[in-house]
């Protein structure tokens, strides 16, 4: 089983869409908390949902309860808390919502966290990911 991950910024629509296409992902998981932001226009709920089908025939799906919540993620952007401390946090809220009991695991099977940030090092769907690959036996992360 392939999990993808993706973060739409700096990443033009051309470049975001062909990067799916090219792999295969057959539903986009979005685990953005606020997925109405203005940070890219063609990721914003319904457009992207909209555009997901229309371009590539893939399917969306929102599922908040991946998301930091707020408060974790205003801690970490005013440099309250370090990376670390985010990390520690991120994975016992994951783990206190307990959500991945509540989804049949196929979901993930081609699938493709989405979030914001550019790059994976510091960002919650790689953080995600790695969980899901623990609790999901065969699943390989692919990060695009």
């Amino acid at each position: 089983m392939i999990l993808y991950t993706i973060g739409f910024g700096k990443k033009t629509a051309q470049e975001f869409f062909t990067l799916l296409q090219r792999n295969g992902v057959k539903r986009v998981i979005d685990v953005r908390l606020n997925n109405v932001s203005q940070l890219a226009g063609y990721t914003k709920k319904t457009d992207l949902a909209y555009f997901l089908r229309a371009i590539a025939d893939i399917d969306y799906i929102h599922l908040p309860e991946f998301a930091p919540t707020k408060q974790l993620l205003d801690g970490y952007k005013d440099k309250k808390i370090d990376w670390r401390e985010y990390e520690i946090q991120y994975l016992c809220i994951l783990g206190e919502r307990a959500s991945l009991n509540q989804l049949d695991n196929s979901l993930f099977d081609g699938a493709c966290l989405l979030c914001s940030e550019p790059t994976p090092k510091q960002c919650h769907r790689r953080l995600l990911a790695e969980y899901l690959a623990e609790k999901i036996n065969g699943v390989t992360v692919v990060h695009l």
